[in-house]
């Protein structure tokens, strides 16, 4: 059994694990409850388990626990608060932009990545950064004007 610690929302954790290939997913939602991100497709292609690494959102499914040693985490619980959500987050609220919500934790933490990088994306820029977050119900339109609104813009 190895240990193994990286802050987490700003919080230095230690885990132990007997697998250091064991996907990060599992631990941040078995080890520490942090269930915002989910389980989608274990593969690293729906974006449903995005966390943000490094100013980077990242595939938690595809992240070993041994690789997230020493990193800064950041997960859905740790963006913003419900008495003072993240602008991505409050955005997503006055849009609706989601439907059963299974993919809102991956669009939510992509799309505040690509705003802390990217102050002022293009409709493009927006539509690059999420095309790997799979939404079956179809709200992508919904998620984009949440983003823009994040960023003080208007839809158009």
């Amino acid at each position: 059994m190895a240990s193994y610690a990286f802050t987490v929302n700003g919080v230095l954790r230690s885990v132990e694990s007997r697998d250091p290939d064991q996907p990060l997913l599992y631990v941040l939602r078995n080890a520490l409850g942090l269930t915002g991100p989910k389980y989608g497709c274990g593969l690293g292609q729906c974006g449903a388990c995005a966390v943000i690494v490094a100013g980077t959102a990242t595939r938690s499914c595809q992240l070993p626990v041994s690789a997230a040693q020493g990193l800064a985490i950041t997960t859905i619980e740790g963006l913003g608060t419900p008495d003072s959500p993240h602008p991505v987050q409050a955005a997503f609220i006055l849009e609706q932009a989601a439907q059963c919500g299974y993919c809102t934790n991956g669009m939510v933490m992509t799309s505040a990545a690509l705003v802390a990088r990217n102050p002022i994306p293009t409709i493009q820029q927006i539509k690059e950064a999420l095309s790997g977050n799979l939404c079956r119900c179809g709200s992508h339109d919904r998620v984009i004007g949440a983003v823009l609104r994040a960023t003080g813009r208007p839809r158009t």
